[in-house]
């Protein structure tokens, strides 16, 4: 559950510390005094998407923490240990920073992560419904997605789409294969043709290098010949010779050095030069020795390195790409080979297609009592939500095959008694669609491994007697899990099992918004507001106290 929430220069908020409970709380609070931002700033750590003016006007950043109890199922535990994030002693802390100009950072127990990451986290932790998460149930998308989270089938529903595409993919394949063979045909011709021009090359990278060095070598053969006669009589031929003076150079040193022993270094650095200069005089000769002036080989490599720059040219690359470029062709002209066979793609689409077909009645037996549970339980929820004899169906028809499976799945209602059932989306009042979609998202949500669940206003559009039920059922949820509800209802806030209130309060230029736990008295107060208005009178007073002291442990 969640424990601790921490905000810093996040809207409207300067910096708020707010320690959770369990059970079911209420936030409550004047129109615009901020409380769903309080969601959007849990919503933010939970791996959400940051939005334009995150971060409170004249300041850097946003800086959002929420810590959490380990949930006991194990399954974020092992998820922390697959990512190697640490579990720190069955807590973790989820963090957000963004930043004024748009990016973000976040942390997992103090470890930089993702916000792929976060969010992959976050889901495990809470589950935030929008006040406006009914308007997704008119969407068939939606509503499939609903009934196959319920059947525990997501993982199955996710198979079928794939076996789907891989039986198209074949199929078109086998299509092209039976109409486009003399094209097909062309292409394989050119590729089978240019293949063997380039392998006939036996182009190998480092030869290629060794080529050239030779081709280099040979042809500056005669000027680097000269050039090493030039130094060979400069540096050893001659009495003027460069190693001749040093060591003429040397014998004067040396015989000085013995009358001044200040002199020995100088001796040793000639001696050292004499003695390289020696040796660089010898290397000189057995480099010049085996310089090769060979006309005809130099002919033949030039002859090399003209077919494959040509070649490479021709195709517009440079000779090094050309093995890249042969093992691309290769590829292809594979593909073509395995597509020019529309008896054998014949056969694999028939495979594909049975898989697909064993995938897609997985999923149907799986769908099938699901969408039958889920319709009775919302049909029974319908009838304490001001829909005396309205029914609910989750009506799973046979259509085609497509990604989604071999039936069509929609949401039927009959709002009221002796009406038929049709689409959810032509027949449902707004007043109608929120309460069947808090049911359906209530319901759902008991079958959910979640230990925190979040209603942002999601009551709107009732009221009186169905707002005091809606509570009952948030209440009834909260003896399970922590139900946090922000509400402008006061039948849903006497539900509570702890409420807060969310002000916002002028400091100095600035208006921030501020949280305040209500004990019993500022329950009845705050009550007492949400019944009556600006004018607080002692009946309202009363009324709330007496909703309060009402006893909440029915249920729908």
């Amino acid at each position: 559950m969640l424990r601790r929430l921490t905000i810093r220069d996040f809207v409207i908020v300067d910096r708020l510390e707010l320690d959770f409970q369990d059970g079911f709380g209420a936030l409550t609070g004047e129109t615009g005094a901020g409380k769903s931002i309080l969601l959007d700033a849990l919503g933010l750590a939970l791996g959400g998407r940051a939005e334009p003016g995150a971060v409170r006007v004249g300041r850097d950043k946003a800086d959002i923490s929420a810590e959490f109890d380990l949930p006991p199922t194990g399954e974020l535990m092992r998820w922390l240990s697959e990512h190697d994030l640490p579990d720190d002693e069955g807590v973790v802390i989820l963090r957000r920073v963004v930043e004024s100009g748009g990016r973000s950072r976040a942390w997992i127990n103090g470890v930089p992560v993702t916000q792929t990451q976060l969010r992959e986290a976050g889901d495990w932790l809470a589950d935030i419904h929008g006040q406006h998460a009914h308007h997704a149930l008119l969407k068939a998308d939606a509503q499939r997605a609903l009934v196959d989270g319920h059947a525990g089938a997501a993982d199955q529903a996710g198979e079928v789409a794939a076996r789907f595409r891989a039986w198209q993919l074949l199929a078109e394949r086998r299509r092209a294969a039976e109409h486009d063979s003399a094209a097909s045909e062309r292409e394989r011709e050119l590729l089978a043709w240019q293949i063997s021009e380039v392998e006939e090359l036996a182009f190998e990278p480092a030869a290629w290098d060794e080529l050239n060095t030779e081709h280099s070598r040979l042809a500056h053969a005669a000027g680097l010949m000269e050039g090493a006669d030039e130094v060979v009589a400069t540096l050893g031929d001659g009495d003027l010779s460069v190693a001749t003076l040093l060591r003429q150079i040397h014998v004067r040193i040396e015989s000085m050095s013995g009358i001044d022993s200040g002199l020995e270094e100088v001796r040793e650095l000639l001696s050292g030069a004499a003695i390289q200069a020696d040796e660089a005089l010898h290397s000189l000769r057995r480099y010049r020795d085996r310089l090769d002036l060979d006309p005809s080989r130099l002919a033949q490599i030039e002859q090399q390195i003209g077919r494959v720059t040509d070649i490479a040219r021709k195709h517009r690359v440079v000779p090094e790409e050309l093995p890249g470029l042969l093992a691309g062709w290769q590829r292809r002209l594979e593909s073509l080979v395995a597509d020019a066979d529309p008896v054998r793609l014949a056969e694999q689409e028939e495979s594909a297609r049975r898989e697909y077909e064993a995938a897609a009645e997985r999923l149907s037996v799986a769908r099938r009592p699901a969408a039958k549970a889920l319709s009775q339980e919302i049909s029974d929820a319908m009838q304490t939500l001001a829909m005396a004899g309205g029914r609910f169906e989750v009506a799973l028809e046979p259509c085609a095959p497509t990604a989604h499976g071999v039936e069509s799945v929609e949401f039927r209602v009959a709002a009221n008694l002796n009406q038929p059932l049709r689409p959810l989306a032509k027949v449902a009042s707004g007043g109608e669609l929120s309460r069947i979609g808090l049911a359906i998202q209530v319901i759902t949500s008991r079958e959910s491994a979640t230990p925190t669940l979040i209603f942002d206003e999601v009551d709107v559009g009732i009221g009186g007697g169905v707002a005091e039920i809606v509570g009952r059922l948030l209440h009834r949820l909260g003896q399970s899990r922590q139900v946090l509800c922000v509400t402008h209802l006061p039948q849903v806030a006497a539900c509570a099992d702890w409420q807060w209130n969310i002000a916002k309060a002028k400091h100095g230029e600035e208006v921030l918004s501020a949280v305040t736990p209500l004990d019993v008295s500022a329950r009845i107060e705050e009550i007492a507001r949400m019944l009556g208005g600006v004018n607080i009178t002692d009946t309202t007073r009363r009324h709330a106290a007496e909703m309060l002291a009402a006893d909440r442990a029915g249920a729908v």
